[in-house]
């Protein structure tokens, strides 16, 4: 990589000469720019999933098997001023849906 002697900057391949790109300042050969970059193998660390997150169960009605229990989170979908989306997802056959209110 070569620097213009006047101004500093990086010199260029422009349409028959190589120039800066900053002043009027041209090459008179051809510039030749190598690039080269090291890449290290990182060690990642293994991470296990394990299902930690404790839902509520309240009494809802699923719509897909009719089992009287279910889990409830709620999630903030739409603007700051709008009420939440409620989730449930069934005990027993893991159905999951949502209310708008």
């Amino acid at each position: 990589m070569e620097f213009c002697p006047k101004c500093g900057a990086v010199l260029v391949q422009k349409r028959k000469k190589d120039g800066c790109p900053r002043c009027s300042y041209s090459a008179k050969e051809k510039v030749k720019i190598k690039t080269s970059e090291k890449i290290e193998e990182k060690k990642g660390v293994a991470v296990l999933k394990k299902g930690t997150e404790v839902f509520p169960i309240i009494d809802e009605i699923c719509k897909k098997c009719g089992n009287g229990k279910a889990y409830f989170w709620t999630v903030q979908t739409r603007s700051g001023d709008e009420a939440e989306t409620k989730f449930f997802k069934c005990v027993k056959c893991e159905h999951t849906w949502r209310e708008y209110r």
